[in-house]
């Protein structure tokens, strides 16, 4: 039997619509699942605080992991608490405090105070170049302590090859 022309039209339609797909995607979604829940759970490792490129920390070979609290940053004459300058160096009273730095430890503290409970002070991350003189990081701490952020931590940087092999014969 002739077949009509519309005939012959439908059937190549419809030959060319059974047809499968060329790309099959479920393994290649899966895979990109897979990827990103593996850097959703290993992103949480890392610790970085902001800091200024004209600051330089100093090295150590502590192995414990810094916890995530409160930044003061010592950049140049200015104090800044989570990146907001709030007291200058150059303006330390008689009694070796910072005024606006207080007043902010202060406000911080009050909120930190309606999220938990804290008994033995606040903590509090402080990040000053190598350099800073000593004077300047005992009236910040100083300061500090007054504002009950007892709990200080001085950021530093991670020594290179700080991890030793031992060996010990048997």
């Amino acid at each position: 039997m002739k077949l009509s022309r519309r005939a012959k039209r439908m059937k190549r339609h419809y030959k060319r619509m059974d047809q499968s797909g060329g790309l099959n995607l479920v393994s290649l979604m899966d895979i990109f699942t897979i990827l990103v829940f593996f850097l959703m759970v290993n992103s949480s490792d890392v610790k970085v605080l902001q800091q200024d490129k004209s600051i330089e920390l100093p090295i150590s070979s502590a192995k414990e992991q810094p916890k995530e609290n409160l930044v003061i940053t010592i950049s140049g004459n200015n104090v800044l608490v989570q990146g907001r300058t709030v007291a200058s160096t150059l303006t330390i009273n008689s009694d070796g405090l910072l005024a606006g730095l207080k007043e902010e430890l202060e406000y911080q503290g009050k909120k930190m105070s309606s999220n938990r409970e804290i008994t033995d002070g606040y903590p509090a991350t402080l990040v000053a170049d190598k350099s800073t003189p000593y004077k300047v990081l005992k009236s910040i701490m100083a300061t500090c302590t007054d504002a009950n952020f007892t709990r200080i931590s001085l950021a530093v940087s991670k020594k290179a090859g700080s991890e030793k092999i031992q060996s010990k014969d048997v």
